[in-house]
């Protein structure tokens, strides 16, 4: 007994006494399980169908290799992702077949979700400074932003949001865990994984609130100053055509941005981490799940470029 318990005091010491945690997913009957299952999976693969045609399309099409396809391009690469790391998991975990994660493949999980979803913050930033220089000075774009500073431009949002969130998973990996090991989540996320510790979790609460200021909302600042110049600039076109021309290059963006930082604002940026973990369920299921499907079907039915080149692509099939 006694060097059990030395044991489990050391492995405190060390850093976390449980290897591996129980994902729960959502309680319910197997039918209604089973009928989340079906939901995943159909839109998992219509969001995978979806963003890799956006990107066959782009590369396809000459009149799409513009600043504005290549960052879609980006976040459509991106979204594939995002939605991979979470929804074969979460279909394992709603059919009982592999509701176990390992400590090492929670952390990992968890710092690939949060890398990815900084990323999609700067990369929407991105579009939306894009979409100023587009409308305010449409003659002077293509030397404004050349090819190579969007190339430039699409790299820092990448390496800014795998960064941002480095010194954060690591700070929850160094978080003792003693039990229990059951995560109320069909995904870890850093408030399951801080309901759970047995630890003083300030300072990873306080890191989250930091690193969510300077990414989402920062980005979100960006965004918001790019499109108030966007409107100033399309109340200034004359004609009612050149208007509603310019207004529908960003309409689409302005929808993606709007359901993005709405939930993920609701998920990141407050000072503690004692929320309703089934209301963050719910949240990351738009999150993670219906927001990446509707990316690419917002940008298809809302950008008449995109919708012609899809046009183009069927006639000559």
């Amino acid at each position: 007994s006694l060097q059990m318990n030395l044991s489990s005091w050391e492995n405190m010491e060390n850093g976390t006494s449980v290897e591996e945690f129980i994902l729960l997913g959502f309680t319910g009957t197997w039918h209604f399980r089973v009928c989340l299952v079906v939901v995943f999976a159909l839109t998992y693969s219509l969001t995978l169908t979806g963003n890799a045609s956006i990107i066959a399309l782009v590369w396809m099409t000459k009149n799409l290799h513009t600043p504005m396809y290549f960052f879609l391009c980006n976040l459509s690469f991106l979204e594939i992702w995002y939605t991979t790391g979470v929804v074969p998991k979460a279909i394992g975990v709603m059919l009982g077949s592999s509701q176990t994660i390992s400590f090492n493949v929670c952390i990992l999980q968890l710092f690939f979700l949060l890398s990815l979803g900084s990323t999609e913050c700067f990369l929407l930033s991105v579009m939306a400074y894009d979409r100023y220089l587009a409308i305010r000075y449409p003659l002077r774009y293509s030397s404004l932003i050349s090819s190579v500073l969007s190339a430039r431009l699409a790299l820092s949002s990448w390496l800014g949001g795998f960064l941002s969130v480095s010194l954060l998973a690591f700070l929850t990996s160094r978080l003792t865990f003693c039990g229990p090991h059951v995560i109320n989540h069909f995904l870890c996320d850093i408030d399951s994984c801080l309901a759970l510790s047995c630890s003083d979790t300030w300072p990873v609460e306080m890191a989250t609130f930091l690193v969510s200021i300077i990414v989402v909302v920062a980005s979100c600042v960006v965004t918001l100053i790019s499109y108030i110049y966007i409107i100033s600039s399309i109340l200034r076109i004359q004609s009612a055509h050149g208007r509603k021309k310019a207004f529908s290059t960003c309409s689409a963006h302005l929808s993606v941005v709007t359901i993005w930082y709405g939930s993920t604002m609701f998920l990141y940026v407050k000072p503690s981490a004692q929320n309703s973990l089934d209301l963050n369920k719910l949240v990351n299921i738009f999150n993670t799940v219906v927001t990446p499907l509707l990316n690419p079907f917002i940008y298809t039915l809302r950008n008449k470029e995109v919708k012609q080149a899809l046009g183009q692509a069927f006639t000559f099939q």
